[in-house]
């Protein structure tokens, strides 16, 4: 193998096999463990081995049997503190601690010495048991002989490099006590009545398996694992064994416990669990094959479960959960055909569970059997043994990928009859089994190859839900993320190094999620159109088959080689495909004019390319924190493409309704094309076809008159009688447009018809047109595009009557028909159009959901799906009309509060909280458009007389919003969905000041043990409010993100933050309508007394990042509160090291360097002094506090006596008892007079003593500091503390003591 291109930092040894035995104490959150690593040298001269080792206490280390206790550790958690009162301030000291933990891979913390007695011996080359094919499976960064770069040796050649030496064996044995990252314990706490479980953490980052047991964090470094876990058998037993086990003294445990285990641990039989709780069964749910469950026979409450992986893996792709759960036998749900055609292949699959979600997790991952023998058939055989998904709480991220297991968040169950999250939930666990193909078996070989990996996987998973949902379904998302991609890719690294920031920011993995499965699709468009039937399908096979038997060197895939064997299976040059959309950046914009010449019978396009230029935007404060991140990490926009090159496939639909597809190649920025005609008939009238369709109505024969018109029946034809046409207020073509469509050659004209490009098209195509495109087109995409130019268009009523009919017409795929809905609003205005959009929308609602001739709306019935989606999209579209001024009118609220107020679901099987809260916070915002509270309405015009909105009007939509939020109290919601809603319409309304809040209101939702997801709902709508910035909110805020156990909490909570934080950065404090007043109608209010300075500050602070950041720093910098909470937590022991490192670096966005170590010494106390029997004085120091120094006063020196007596001499060996002693020459007392003078004299001195020579003890007076000297001592003299004492009165002070 080759070390350098596999693992650079260890250059000289791999790993062939790992052996890990952790015996884990589920309470208490300790394990102690061993872990036997046989590693395979690459040199004679191996003199040591580094290995990544955190939170762990080393016991023993062995090589080869023999002790080695000549091993370093340097434990990376003992240093993420300072021993010494720090601040914000200090961010940089911590951090340049702690910084190089977070490389990738990490420096190894644990050296692992030789020692001299172990020699590295070389193995006889041509040895049998050199070349074993487990050696052969478990080296690490074998390259193939096919890699297009060349880089190193074939595999065989590699082994044998590998196996030169004979392997080592290091044995470690270590503990932890306190195990604070790498698992996560859930429900171990009394007051947490969850269901106790436990699992591992997400390693997706380098740093979180090394703190569970000794290994190399590195993803390149793969070999084979046997693992064993012990643990308890029983929920009982695991409180009952940990209670007896529990030491005295244990604090500063995981998930923020900071208490003795010892006296919080919990008896089984004084607990709140059930009989048949205590008797639930633990389960370990392992990557590997279970291979052995024995029980402990010195510990009957434990047992033992030994798993084995075979498959290569390195130490981030292993995981487990431990915990009571139930298992669900997922294969059940396979078809009774799919295993005698699978045979062999047909992969076992496994659900686990905390007891009573079975059966959610039945309804949750019904697909993943189908899904799973779909990627077996297109693409290769499961890369491992088992499938198994296991769900658990608090887990952030929601999916962890690991081999043979998913680790879920119960966030992604739902039950049977919850309709929503159906396809987000179904693309979100088939890309988690996809990801077992592509992002376990095969690895990026660097992180630039990250897009590789993301876009097979989720081109993997785009591929079955076409065939689970359909083409209709797969267009339209496909065309949606298409448009998402054309917005965001504007400034923004290629693909390509967008993988060296992949871990960054979350936007950064969204980005990259989004575009390369779009470039793989538009990639298998092309190879399909080359002729290559199974597209790119054929090649993802051939890089699983290479990984399996081998020749894919590591499992780790690279962009070049992805590209070369491209090449090699469709048989096609791609290097200027790749320069474009994997290592440029952008997406190309076109505008087309089209016109028909009648003499040569052609169709000339000019096709004109545009690329976009970076704009000038303003920062936002969702994205504020991203910017940063990518400002101060230098990521910088991708080179522009001047031109993008490929073909382009051209529909142009002619007069007799036929397609005709014309591939042109794109070379230059401007195309110049003649498509040939080919049709010899006029273009059908429209007054033909509706009488066609009336006539037929009535049952009669449609008879044309023998003329060649060709009849077309389409889409959209419904409305069509005359009654219909009145009673709806319908528009229809003016003579002179009917007759200018007569006179068209073609029907429409389709660019990039077959989805082959990432692309904005502008094609200046009549109205008409785009009409003929949406009715006819059976392609939902190209259904899609005429709605979408439709809605760009002005408000007239003839546009309002297509989305009608396009929304009333039930045959469009229900994305078509939101769309149109969508789309009404623009025409629902008053002035010539009179609300006709409005009124189209309420008709349709009226004739789906109400009864006849009724606005009274019916039972609610969600069987059908698209019907469901409609009820919710109308509403949706009634809350955003608006009027000139701004406002809903009453018409619109009124519809809103009716269908929220007479909201019947007693007769439908399926949950409407997705209904209520649309209608909820849809009505939230309509009402937000009135005036504040307290407007002068008279002056702007914005209430018209009589128009029902009074405060009767306002206070029954509150009390109907607090209705459903009272109840959703009593009987909770999915996700307590209603009170999310209700808190999201309180603070829409009072943001725009239409009600008074009280933020105890809110903040009673913030509480500990409240959801997550309502608590993170609370913090967020209170930092939207703007109370964000009372110290209350922000201390109690920064309290809980530093002291949650969550870790899915604290994730969230830092993304609260951030958008609190850039809203500060940017200026944006409120949204409230009446501070903007000024500024509406184009008319802006400049102060007189602004200056040029300031306009320039707000202008950068509102469009740079280091002018918002500038005005963020002079915002908070006297912010005690946040300082204090923000260092609190910052220290807290519950936060990762990640997540340390993430509040040092916000840190060292808010506040100066100040390097400086304060000490703190505790003030002095008052002493006092009794006499106890016999001559024996007691000392004891009293609770008063002094904080001033005592005055330095010099008593003058008074003339000499004739025999002045000894003064008393006190030793005080000790803090304790002090005792008078005779100063006698040998004595080794110090004289009073070293003391300093008390304040009240108890012995006054002979009247005329002796003056003290210079340098006597009597001129140390001088030296005193506070009432205590201390005489330096001669050498090999012991200091005492000595002090100067008058005797005479008892309770006088002594100043200091020591």
């Amino acid at each position: 193998m080759d070390p350098q291109s596999a693992q650079p930092l260890l250059p000289g040894f791999s790993i062939a096999h790992q052996k890990v035995e952790l015996d884990i104490d589920l309470l208490a959150r300790r394990l102690k463990g061993k872990t036997e690593i046989t590693i395979s040298p690459h040199s004679k001269d191996l003199k040591n081995v580094r290995l990544n080792c955190r939170q762990c206490n080393i016991k023993r280390i062995t090589v080869n049997t023999k002790p080695c206790p000549n091993f370093v550790y340097d434990e990376p958690y003992n240093k993420a503190t300072l021993p010494w009162k720090a601040g914000v301030h200090q961010h940089h000291m911590l951090r340049n601690k702690i910084e190089a933990n977070f490389k990738s891979p990490p420096d190894g913390e644990l050296v692992i010495n030789l020692p001299k007695s172990v020699k590295i011996e070389e193995l006889d080359p041509f040895a049998i048991a050199a070349l074993t094919p487990l050696a052969a499976r478990s080296s690490v960064g074998l390259m193939s002989k096919d890699d297009p770069l060349g880089e190193v040796l074939s595999a065989r050649t590699a082994v044998e490099q590998d196996l030169r030496y004979k392997s080592l064996v290091v044995e470690i044995e270590f503990a932890i006590s306190h195990i604070r990252d790498g698992m996560q314990f859930v429900g171990w706490e009394e007051e947490d009545l969850r269901y106790p479980h436990a699992y591992t953490k997400s390693f997706s980052a380098s740093g979180g398996v090394c703190c569970l047991f000794p290994c190399l964090d590195d993803l390149a470094a793969r070999c084979t694992w046997e693992i064993s876990i012990n643990c308890a058998k029983t929920l009982g037993d695991a409180f009952s064994h940990s209670r007896s086990n529990a030491p005295n003294g244990t604090k500063d445990g995981m998930n923020g416990v900071h208490k003795d285990i010892a006296n919080t641990a919990l008896d089984p039989f004084q607990s709140n669990m059930s009989a048949e709780d205590q008797a639930l069964e633990i389960s370990v749910i392992c990557t590997g094959d279970l291979t052995d469950e024995v029980d402990i026979h010195i510990m009957p409450a434990k047992k033992k479960s030994t798993f084995s992986c075979a498959s290569p893996l390195s130490a981030q792709q292993l995981g487990f959960t431990i915990g009571p759960f139930e298992h669900v036998d997922l294969a059940e749900f396979r078809e009774s055909g799919e295993d005698d055609k699978l045979g062999q292949n047909a992969v076992p699959l496994h659900g686990f569970c905390l007891p009573g979600r079975a059966e959610e997790v039945r309804n949750t991952c019904l697909p993943m059997a189908k899904a799973i023998d779909f990627f077996t058939l297109e693409y290769g055989s499961y890369p491992f043994s088992n499938y198994k998904l296991c769900f658990v709480d608090d887990i952030s991220p929601e999916i962890i990928h690991t081999g043979f297991l998913t680790v879920c968040s119960n966030n992604l169950l739902f039950p049977t009859d919850i309709i929503d999250p159906l396809e987000r939930t179904c693309r979100q666990l088939t890309h988690a089994l996809a990801s077992q193909w592509m992002g376990v078996s095969v690895i990026p070989k660097e992180p630039t190859d990250t897009w590789v990996v993301v876009g097979i996987a989720f081109f993997m998973t785009d591929a079955f839900l076409r065939k689970l949902f359909g083409k209709n379904d797969y267009g339209f998302r496909q065309k949606q993320a298409m448009d998402r991609v054309v917005d965001l890719d504007i400034g923004r690294p290629s693909i390509y190094d967008t993988g060296a920031f992949f871990a960054l920011d979350p936007f950064e993995a969204e980005f990259l999620e989004l575009k390369a499965p779009l470039v793989l699709s538009i990639l298998d468009r092309r190879f399909t159109k080359t002729g290559s039937a199974s597209g790119l399908s054929r090649t993802i096979s051939r890089v699983f088959m290479n990984a399996t038997v081998g020749d894919l060197a590591n499992g780790a895939i690279s962009t070049a080689y992805f590209a070369k064997t491209c090449e090699k299976l469709g048989h096609a040059k791609l290097e200027s495909f790749f320069a474009q959309w994997v290592y440029g950046a952008g997406c190309p914009r076109f505008r087309v004019a089209q016109k028909f010449n009648k003499k040569k019978n052609v169709v000339e396009m000019l096709i004109t390319q545009i690329q976009a230029e970076p704009p000038e935007r303003d920062l936002e404060k969702d994205t504020f924190m991203r910017d940063v991140k990518e400002d101060i990490h230098n990521v910088y926009a991708g080179p522009l493409q001047p031109v993008f090159t490929g073909p382009m496939t051209i529909c142009i639909h002619e007069a007799d309704g036929s397609p005709y597809e014309h591939l042109i190649e794109i070379k230059e920025a401007v195309t110049k094309v003649d498509i040939n005609y080919n049709t010899k008939y006029k273009r059908l009238k429209r007054s033909k076809r509706q009488k066609e369709r009336i006539v037929t109505a009535g049952g009669a024969d449609y008879n044309p008159d023998g003329n060649d018109d060709v009849l077309l029946y389409c889409l959209g034809d419904v409305l069509q009688s005359e009654e219909e046409i009145q009673q709806w207020r319908l528009a229809d073509w003016s003579k002179e447009v009917e007759d200018q469509m007569s006179q068209e050659s073609y029907e429409w004209i389709r660019m990039d018809s077959n989805f082959e490009w990432i692309c904005r098209i502008q094609l200046n195509l009549q109205g008409y047109m785009y009409l003929s495109q949406l009715q006819q087109d059976k392609d939902v995409v190209a259904q899609l595009e005429s709605v979408q130019y439709m809605a760009s268009q002005k408000t007239h009523p003839l546009i309002s009557t297509i989305m009608l009919r396009t929304l009333m017409d039930t045959r469009y795929f229900h994305g078509v028909r939101t769309a149109a809905a969508d789309a009404l609003v623009k025409h629902a205005k008053e002035g010539d159009i009179d609300w006709l959009g409005l009124f189209h929308l309420e008709m349709a609602f009226q004739h789906f959901f109400c009864y006849n001739d009724s606005p009274m709306p019916r039972p609610n019935d969600f069987s059908d799906r698209a019907a469901y989606f409609i009820q919710c999209a109308i509403p949706k579209a009634v809350a955003k009309v608006r009027d000139s001024h701004g406002r809903s009118p009453i018409k619109a609220r009124m519809f809103l509060l009716d269908k929220l107020k007479f909201n019947d679901n007693s007769d439908n099987e399926f949950s409407d909280c997705h209904y209520l809260a649309t209608l909820m916070e849809g009505l939230s915002e309509a009402m937000a458009s009135r005036p504040p509270l307290g407007h002068d309405s008279d002056n702007d015009f914005t209430f018209a007389e009589n128009d029902g909105d009074d405060l009767r009007f306002h206070k029954s939509c509150l009390e109907e919003i607090d209705r459903y939020r009272r109840a959703d109290e009593w009987l909770p919601s999915y996700h307590n969905i209603l009170s999310r809603a209700a808190l999201n319409s309180t603070k829409i309304l009072s943001k725009a000041g239409t009600t008074n809040t009280n933020p105890s209101h809110l903040i009673q939702y913030t509480r500990d043990g409240t959801a997550d997801d309502l608590r993170l709902n609370g913090f967020s709508n209170l930092f939207e409010m703007g109370l964000g910035k009372t110290d209350a909110v922000l201390r109690w805020f920064l309290f809980a993100l530093g002291t949650d156990p969550s870790p899915y909490f604290r994730t969230h909570a830092f993304q609260i933050f951030g958008r609190f934080l850039g809203t500060l950065a940017i200026g944006q404090t409120t949204d409230n309508p009446a501070d903007t007043q000024q500024q509406q109608d184009n008319l802006i209010i400049e102060q007189e007394s602004s200056s040029t300075d300031a306009r320039k500050a707000d202008l950068a602070r509102r469009t740079t990042v280091p002018g918002a950041l500038a005005a963020l720093k002079d915002d908070l910098k006297d912010n005690e509160t946040l300082k204090n909470g923000l260092w609190t937590a910052i220290t807290s022991p519950t936060l990762s090291l990640r997540e340390t490192k993430e509040l040092l670096d916000l840190c060292k966005l808010l506040y100066n360097e100040d390097t400086r170590m304060v000490l703190v010494l505790k003030y002095p106390r008052y002493w006092r002094c009794r006499k106890i029997a016999r001559g024996k004085l007691l000392f004891e120091r009293t609770e008063r506090i002094r904080t001033k120094p005592l005055p330095s006063k010099v008593v003058p020196s008074p003339a000499p006596a004739a025999t002045p007596p000894q003064p008393l001499q006190l030793i005080l060996p000790s803090p304790s008892i002090i005792k008078r002693e005779d100063s006698s020459p040998g004595g080794g007392g110090t004289p009073l007079s070293a003391m300093a003078p008390p304040r009240k004299p108890l012995f006054k001195p002979p009247r005329k003593p002796s003056l003290p020579s210079e340098g006597s003890e009597a001129s140390s007076v001088d030296a005193m500091v506070a009432g205590v000297g201390a005489k330096t001592p001669v050498d090999g003299e012991k200091p005492k503390l000595k002090i100067k004492l008058k005797v005479g009165n008892a309770g006088a002070r002594l100043g200091e003591g020591r």
